[in-house]
């Protein structure tokens, strides 16, 4: 694609999302309690009644107004066969894939506690060489919660240096723009920063390996009160790289896979995966910094099992002054 092409997906993404995100506004109308029923367990995640409803709409969407002459291979989690559009379309002569997580934040969404995210990523068409690094045009809009009037959107092409963002007020449509402002603070003092420790498995862990980080960086001393440094437990990696876009989190570290393998937890399923992190191309846009935790971009395959570990940073000066201190501690523990 030129780059008339990649802004005219920029756009199609934008409006498959406000399409997901309309529906579901509607339905929750007419059976919220049914939201939370679980409906499937996969190898990547459970699923709930809710991301059903979304999957419906995306695949009807992607039927009607994707452009025939731009053949995708679609990759989102619950799909149980290969599946192309147009439908049918060999895939061996599909041009892109796209990568999709309809509902970012499930849990948070189907108890009506705080908005979920729908994510897409598009990339060239690679085969199985496909990576997270190969996301040229990415978008991701917020699914909020019952008695929230606002939904932000973000969506930017690879290599511009910018990311467009809009505020929309789900009760008229009224658009006004967003500032995207990663905090460019050089201190955590008085800001949010997080270690991802959702559910019970590792917590222990998360929680040891985040007081040994505050101890090595300087800011958790023997004796004293607690540094000011806030904590908020987002349960969904779109909603986290927002926060950070909008200057709210200065980072989040996300490094469940480690810390599972540690304790010998080999089969749990969950952390992050592919279809989580197919926005991270946003924050880079933006000048954050979003990378492994060993440092180095994010080149995880574009599949729905892969087990992603990733820490994001509001600004580079932040990322080089913890990046070393992440290093040693996990090559310790």
């Amino acid at each position: 694609m030129d780059q008339r092409m990649l802004e005219r997906a920029r756009r199609l993404l934008c409006q498959l999302q406000e399409v997901i995100r309309d529906r579901l506004i509607a339905a929750r109308q007419r059976q919220a309690r049914s939201f939370a029923r679980v409906a499937d367990v996969t190898a990547a995640d459970t699923i709930y009644q809710i991301d059903k409803l979304s999957e419906d709409v995306l695949l009807a969407w992607l039927g009607e107004h994707w452009p025939k002459s731009w053949p995708i291979e679609l990759i989102m989690e619950g799909l149980e066969t290969e599946l192309t559009f147009p439908l049918g379309t060999p895939l061996k002569e599909t041009q892109w894939k796209l990568i999709i997580d309809p509902i970012d934040g499930t849990r948070g969404i189907m108890h009506d506690k705080r908005s979920a995210w729908a994510m897409a990523g598009l990339a060239p068409q690679r085969g199985a060489r496909n990576h997270l690094g190969d996301i040229v045009v990415a978008a991701m809009t917020e699914l909020p919660i019952s008695k929230q009037w606002r939904s932000d959107q973000f969506s930017a092409v690879s290599g511009r240096g910018k990311v467009i963002a809009t505020s929309t007020n789900v009760l008229d449509g009224k658009r006004t723009r967003l500032a995207v402002r990663p905090s460019p603070a050089k201190s955590f003092h008085h800001g949010f920063a997080s270690v991802a420790k959702f559910f019970l498995p590792a917590k222990e862990w998360l929680a040891k390996f985040e007081e040994d980080l505050w101890r090595e960086l300087g800011e958790l001393k023997p004796g004293a009160e607690s540094p000011p440094i806030f904590e908020d437990q987002y349960i969904s990696s779109g909603g986290q790289i927002a926060e950070i876009l909008l200057g709210h989190d200065l980072m989040v570290i996300d490094i469940r896979p480690e810390a599972f393998r540690a304790l010998g937890l080999l089969d749990v399923a969950l952390t992050s995966h592919p279809y989580d992190l197919c926005s991270e191309l946003l924050l880079r846009e933006a000048g954050g910094v979003l990378e492994r935790p060993m440092g180095g971009r994010l080149r995880d395959p574009l599949d729905t099992t892969s087990a992603v570990s990733w820490i994001a940073y509001a600004n580079p000066t932040l990322a080089r002054k913890v990046r070393p201190v992440i290093k040693r501690l996990l090559a310790h523990r």
